[in-house]
């Protein structure tokens, strides 16, 4: 399955399961739950979403090297400060709070699977073949940055 890895973009693959999920809640039962507390909790998540993706895009801007997951071989330094000490993959971590609030607001249990399904399709699609790319320019010092910092949180 090697034709899918570093093809879509993430963002089109959030937006992808986002749908499911909203197909998904139009076909199962949601949880009783008033829009102010579906609203309050959706934001928080989001902006929680939010600092992610943007601490990793600035972290990536600093160390002038490509924010393009399409092309992990032209990354041009190992970024491990800022964010990516706490998280190796900051903006996809983002991509799955935005997820989450929209599980949140779409108020059904049953989504909750979308998120799941993001986070092993990126994991399989996407990082592995980033890991991949990444452990052939930097060597052993990423072999240490993954040892020290995990993959999601």
């Amino acid at each position: 399955m090697r034709v899918l890895e570093n093809k879509i973009p993430p963002p089109i693959v959030a937006a992808l399961f986002a749908f499911v999920m909203w197909c998904i809640s139009l076909l199962l039962p949601t949880v009783e739950m008033s829009t102010a507390i579906r609203w309050v909790l959706s934001v928080v998540v989001i902006a929680t979403g939010v600092f992610f993706c943007l601490a990793g895009v600035v972290s990536f801007r600093q160390a002038k090297t490509t924010v393009n997951p399409l092309k992990p071989e032209t990354t041009t330094a190992l970024v491990d400060s800022g964010i990516y000490a706490i998280s190796r993959n900051p903006m996809y971590v983002g991509f799955s709070l935005f997820l989450l609030a929209w599980a949140v607001y779409l108020s059904s249990p049953w989504v909750s699977v979308g998120v799941l399904g993001f986070v092993m399709y990126m994991n399989r699609f996407q990082i592995v073949p980033e890991e991949r790319a990444l452990k052939g320019i930097f060597g052993p010092e990423f072999t240490q940055y993954q040892a020290k910092v995990r993959r999601w949180l």
